[in-house]
């Protein structure tokens, strides 16, 4: 069968009207995943990075991790648009005990962890960091990029 053969039914006028409606259905769902909103942080070191995230809910404060980030690789934290402003980031490099850290004191786990507040860490059974904040702007989406040297460490998508 050739490939025309699919369209001997048709006239030629309904083949030309075909030809042109397929490109504009097809072409958004083919480029949907390329502008979609997140948080990501990409690892620019050649070593595993375990990273943490917190950020405001509407139950308050949230802390969460481990994303597990291998060398010259990056992931998603948050996927979809953005509902916070301010962002805050903790992580560590799994093979030389390097640390991405803040200002700003939250929770976190030795496993995997969804902690919601911020105060008595130690109380709770848990550990106390520092993470570093990130002010997206209301940006919809948002990179962190980690590397071994001091540079600008955040864009915006």
């Amino acid at each position: 069968m050739n490939r025309f053969a699919l369209f001997a039914g048709l006239k030629l006028r309904s083949v030309r009207r075909l030809a042109y409606a397929v490109p504009a259905v097809v072409l958004p769902f083919f480029f949907a995943d390329v502008a979609h909103a997140e948080f990501r942080v990409c690892n620019g070191t050649q070593n595993l990075v375990g990273v943490a995230i917190g950020y405001r809910a509407k139950d308050g404060w949230v802390s969460e991790g481990w994303w597990q980030v291998p060398a010259t690789t990056c992931a998603t934290l948050i996927e979809g648009e953005l509902q916070s402003r301010y962002y805050y980031l903790y992580a560590e490099d799994a093979a030389r005990g390097g640390r991405w850290t803040g200002d700003i004191n939250m929770c976190v786990a030795e496993n995997e962890f969804k902690i919601v507040g911020v105060k008595d860490c130690f109380a709770r059974g848990y550990q106390q960091m520092g993470f570093k904040e990130y002010d997206t702007g209301r940006q919809g989406s948002w990179m962190v990029q980690l590397s071994d040297t001091p540079a600008t460490q955040e864009s915006q998508n």
